[in-house]
């Protein structure tokens, strides 16, 4: 029986494993399997490997390939000179029905400056960042500046990963695009000292086979990039649309019981408050949740219009204020601290951006983005409550004690019974100013 055992184990370990099939994105040679669009930047071989040189006077350079790839696994080794910027892109097109040809998408982000961004990705002339590295600043010193730098992409189906150096830098869940081919971008320079830098790729290889057998855990923060849906991670780990992009589901006017008739609009996934000449809550007025919440993590994203003012209040009580102006409840500050009056008012700066409202300060450095989508989250874990703004921590408090009820005490809401030590509605503030809202979320805790 022994010998037996002892055939079998033996043939078993005589039969052929499956290894990763890897095949080569460049000959070491030349270019073949590559061609070149929009800019006018050159590409040569040298060296066993592709090198990029900057020159003025001409936009963005990709180096493509030939085929398109959908699921793969993407590695290579980079190399870039100080002062320059670069990428690789992964799932891109070129269409010349979408900006006469102008190459897009999926981008990972090659960063040398001290911003340190390297291994972020970026949405190429789309939608721009979609996970720079303040979600991830532990994977920022992952990138070695001057050396050769090791590189891996994951794409398969919606996930999409990168590591520098065997560091988990982004992971993004997003259903863009699924398909698309592979660029190696010079960027456009600004400046001629820095014409003729460079930025090298070498040892480019994919695998497309069995993608799923092959892909590597991340331990970087997942990042939903699909507006207004939750990604199978979000829902596993209990996350709910409180908007769900479309319609007023869920939601009324804080003095109404249905949701305003005017003042308020749904648009391509984007919920605005419309302007009225800067009037608290003259228009539509402020809008509610249905429910009531007590524990929770709240993820929203917010755009805002030059000189604009809303906020995103908390443990509001509709019935508080039946009068004029904005139902009453903890606010995080949503303000152009540049443009409106409102910046200069209130105790050292809390009325500003992020901040507390009348309450407490957020900071006065702080991550913005004037341009595009910014992130606000509040945690509320029972009586310890936390502002978030793209991913930096602003304050945090605990209410339900002497100190809390001190504070409140000298702010304007010191008329309002028991203020912020109750559960209550989440409220998007009306302020008659121009407000973009989407992927309003909670986790109830």
């Amino acid at each position: 029986m022994k010998y037996l055992i002892t055939l079998a184990l033996a043939g078993l370990m005589a039969m052929p494993v499956m290894s990763q099939n890897w095949k080569p994105l460049f000959n070491g040679k030349n270019l073949k399997g590559w061609h070149q669009l929009n800019g006018k930047a050159a590409y040569k071989v040298e060296n066993g490997a592709i090198v990029g040189y900057s020159k003025l006077g001409t936009p963005n350079s990709f180096l493509c390939t030939k085929e398109n790839y959908g699921d793969f696994i993407l590695e290579f080794e980079f190399k870039v000179a100080d002062g320059l910027n670069s990428g690789v892109q992964f799932r891109s097109e070129s269409l010349k029905t979408v900006n006469n040809g102008r190459v897009h998408g999926y981008q990972f982000e090659i960063d040398p400056s001290d911003r340190a961004w390297s291994g972020g990705i970026y949405d190429e002339a789309r939608r721009g960042w979609l996970y720079p590295l303040t979600k991830n600043p532990s994977a920022k010193t992952a990138f070695k500046r001057n050396e050769w730098n090791k590189a891996r992409i994951e794409a398969c189906g919606s996930y999409m990963r990168t590591w520098i150096n065997g560091v988990a830098c982004a992971n993004i869940w997003d259903t863009k695009t699924a398909s698309g081919f592979i660029a190696l971008q010079v960027h456009q320079i600004g400046n001629k000292q820095d014409e003729g830098k460079t930025v090298s790729w070498r040892n480019l290889r994919i695998c497309t086979e069995n993608v799923a057998d092959y892909l590597t855990q991340s331990t970087a923060p997942e990042v939903n990039s699909t507006d207004n849906t939750l990604s199978p991670t979000e829902q596993k780990d209990g996350w709910k649309l409180l908007w769900d992009g479309q319609t007023s589901n869920g939601w009324r006017g804080a003095k109404l019981t249905t949701f305003p008739a005017k003042g308020w609009k749904m648009e391509n996934g984007i919920l605005k408050v419309l302007p009225s000449n800067g009037a608290e809550s003259a228009n539509g007025g402020d809008i509610v949740t249905v429910r009531k919440y007590q524990n929770f993590i709240l993820s929203v994203d917010f755009k805002i219009t030059k000189g604009a003012n809303s906020g995103i209040k908390y443990f509001v009580n509709p019935d508080m204020n039946k009068g004029e102006g904005s139902a009453i409840g903890c606010e995080f500050q949503i303000l152009d601290d540049n443009n409106h009056p409102d910046a200069k008012l209130g105790v050292k700066g809390n009325r500003k951006l992020g901040s507390l409202y009348d309450l407490i300060p957020a900071p006065d450095k702080k991550p913005f983005d004037f341009n595009n989508f910014n992130t606000a989250v509040v945690v509320v874990k029972g009586n310890h409550v936390e502002h978030w703004l793209n991913g930096v921590k602003l304050l945090e408090y605990e209410r339900n004690n002497q100190m809390w009820n001190a504070l409140v005490a000298y702010s304007k809401y010191r008329n309002w019974p028991n203020f912020g030590n109750t559960d209550g509605h989440i409220l998007l503030q009306d302020h008659g100013d121009e407000v973009w809202y989407k992927n309003v979320k909670i986790k109830e805790l």
